[in-house]
């Protein structure tokens, strides 16, 4: 976790907030357009409470769309987070190699489907006693921990071997996945998730493919 926040990954992540925000302003300001054109009130007082209650409403909806589209903007620079670990913390392995466009791109969509699915869970699940925190960690733990890791081993085998390693350490790999989903459930340290999440995996990886117990 601490490495997040150093220097290199730091301005990755300023980088991916600031493509965030940015789809978030259009976005706001394209919902606050569709209110004006569409609703009109006989009183100019009561459409500029409107206007505010919609502006208002709209920016804690889009709070909830903050680590989706922050995680399809840190799927396109998972390959230079990557390449960050091996070259600091792995200087003297065989280098890994990064993912051919049209399948990075096809992971970047499967990894932010997988970001959006576990937000649902933690909005729905809220609701639901007793079960909730269960069932978030549980889903999450699986989903997140299969994509970083095989994300992570893609780079050094192809894909089939990739899950079938993942398979065969099920349960490392899922427990690391549990420790991705507690980040993703902290509102505002789960933007980093994405980053955090690569780095982790690649050094899960690393020990898996050494032999190093874990």
């Amino acid at each position: 976790m601490s490495q997040v926040f150093e220097p290199p990954f730091r301005a990755i992540f300023w980088k991916m907030l600031g493509f965030t925000l940015a789809i978030l302003v259009v976005i706001w300001i394209v919902l606050q357009g569709l209110v004006a054109g569409f609703v009109e009130l006989p009183y100019a007082w009561l459409e500029t409470a409107l206007s505010i209650l919609t502006g208002i409403g709209a920016i804690f909806a889009l709070g909830f769309l903050i680590a989706p589209i922050s995680a399809l903007f840190a799927g396109l620079f998972q390959d230079d987070i990557a390449d960050i670990v091996e070259s600091r913390d792995y200087p003297g392995d065989r280098p890994g190699k990064a993912l051919p466009i049209a399948q990075s791109i096809g992971h970047t969509i499967k990894f932010t489907g997988v970001v959006i699915l576990g937000n649902l869970f933690a909005l729905v699940l809220l609701l639901v006693p007793g079960i909730n925190l269960i069932a978030f960690f549980a889903v999450n733990g699986y989903l997140l921990g299969r994509e970083f890791f095989e994300f992570a081993a893609m780079r050094f085998m192809p894909a089939e071997e990739a899950r079938a390693l993942r398979k065969a350490r099920g349960g490392t790999v899922f427990l690391g996945g549990m420790v991705i989903a507690a980040l993703l459930a902290v509102p505002i340290l789960n933007l980093v998730t994405p980053i955090f999440a690569t780095i982790f995996m690649m050094h899960l990886y690393k020990r898996l493919a050494s032999g190093s117990a874990i």
